[in-house]
Parts: structure tokens; sequence; C-alpha cells
């Protein structure tokens, strides 16, 4: 995935608002959006290859999303795949920052990543990239394959377009989120950021949507989270040229101690 919009406690009705885009290679087999048949608590895509996901939600609360970190050189091969660290979150049950805290003590086993993960009260941002987890503060955030809120033209375009729909309903919101998501217009060469992939791959991968022929925008996830739990869970998928292959849209509660307190001072 490389870009995730989303807003934290920003919006009346929705204290968690996503969108995000996965990009990917068209050959890598993925499964679309569902609950997970061996940890039917969690909802997600997942990755078929080594059986993490990029984006998905527990009915715990629990939330993660995770994004490659583009270098130059590239790192050398490492022995296990980022995506068993969003997976891995989503179905356990303990705090944000002591897990954060253990895959930090094993960051020489990863590719360079950054990962978004928390509650509807508390996310957190940590990338092996970085010096340190750092506590999400309210309002409206962007991650595309860098560093939190780095002004990456795409970063900042779906900032700013999130950012004005902090008043809007469901339906306004999630159509207009999936049209930012699906946005296919380069940045400037002036705006591009310099990592090492050189003018062309930059321009190609500064859009927020990437129509490639053998590497593209995958699936554009939408997903809204009620103050009482109620959540909206929409993705799109897609192949190679950018072509539709089948939309999910799937509406259900979230549960535990937060929620119920919630959803209690809800009908006080």
């Amino acid at each position: 995935m490389c870009l995730i919009l989303f807003a934290t406690q920003a919006h009346p009705d929705y204290p968690l608002i996503v969108a995000a885009n996965r990009d990917e290679a068209y050959a890598r087999p993925a499964a679309s959006a569902a609950f997970w048949s061996d940890h039917p608590e969690v909802f997600g895509g997942r990755d078929l290859e080594q059986g993490g996901t990029w984006l998905g939600l527990a009915l715990s609360g629990r939330f993660a999303a995770i994004t490659n970190y583009r270098q130059r050189p590239r790192a050398a091969v490492a022995p296990r795949s980022r995506g068993e660290i969003a997976r891995n979150f989503l179905c356990g049950s303990g705090d944000t920052p002591r897990y954060l805290e253990s895959i930090a003590q094993r960051d020489q086993d990863y590719r360079g990543y950054s990962l978004i993960a928390g509650t509807l009260d508390q996310l957190y941002f940590y990338s092996n990239r970085a010096e340190r987890m750092q506590p999400v503060s309210s309002g409206v955030h962007g991650l595309s394959n860098h560093l939190l809120d780095e002004p990456w033209p795409k970063v900042l375009r779906g900032i700013a377009r999130l950012g004005g729909l902090l008043a809007a309903d469901e339906q306004t919101l999630t159509r207009q989120l999936f049209e930012c998501l699906a946005d296919r217009t380069p940045a400037p060469d002036t705006l591009l950021p310099d990592t090492g992939l050189g003018v062309e791959r930059e321009r190609a991968s500064s859009a927020a949507f990437i129509p490639g022929a053998s590497y593209g925008t995958r699936a554009s996830t939408v997903i809204l989270v009620s103050s009482t739990g109620g959540v909206l869970f929409c993705e799109r998928t897609f192949g190679a040229h950018g072509v539709l292959l089948g939309e999910v849209e799937q509406r259900f509660e979230l549960r535990g101690p937060v929620i119920a307190s919630r959803r209690a001072a809800a009908g006080a």
C-alpha cells in the first residue's frame, strides 16, 4: 500500500476515517477484504504469498495498516514479511506501545516499513527507519512510503481533501474519498521526492492511483468507524491498467469495553 489517509478524533460522528490505496505487483496473490477463516474476529485483505496483511480492523477495535519504506539502494532481502507485523497486531490483544516495542527489537528482520497501529481511542506510528514510536495526534494525517505526514504531493493533496470532509455524511465521505483515491494526476516534476527511483518512476509513483501494467494500485479502501462502533468497510480491487475487478461493502459492529462505554455515553 502506498497511500494511507486517515482522520482520528476529528469528525463529529466518525472518530476514525481511513482512505487507503495498496500498490503491489499484480502477480502477487491476494484475497479481497473479508473476515479471516483462521482469525474470524479480523476483517481485511490478505496476502496469500506470506499470510500477512496491509490493512485490517479487528472486532475489538484494533486497527493496523502498513506501507513499505521506499529507499535506494534497496535493502537486502530480509528473513520476515512486513505484512506479518500488521497481522500479528490485529490478532493480538495486548497494549499497543508494548507491541511496538517488541517489534522494534526485531527491526533487522524486516525491510523498511512504516506502521499505523492502535485502537479507536489512540493510534501510534512506528517505522524501523525512524528513531522511536509516536502517538498520533487528533486530526488528519497521511502516510505514503516514507514517514508520517512526510510532505509528498499525494500526501498533502489527500490530507487537504480529507480535511475538507470533516462535516460530511456517510454517503458524501465514501464517494469523495474514493474519488480522492482514484486520482491519477502525477505531481509536477519540481515537487517530486528524490528516493532514488529516477524522475520517470518518481513521476509515475506520485499519483494517488497508479494504473500500471505489471505493478500498480491493487485495492482502494474506505473505512468509517462511528462513535458507537458501527463500521462501514468498502474495498475496490483492480487489475492491470486500473481495471476494476470487484467491490466489497461490509457493515459490522465493534465490541469490547471501550465500545460499550461509548455506546452507554451516547445513549445517556
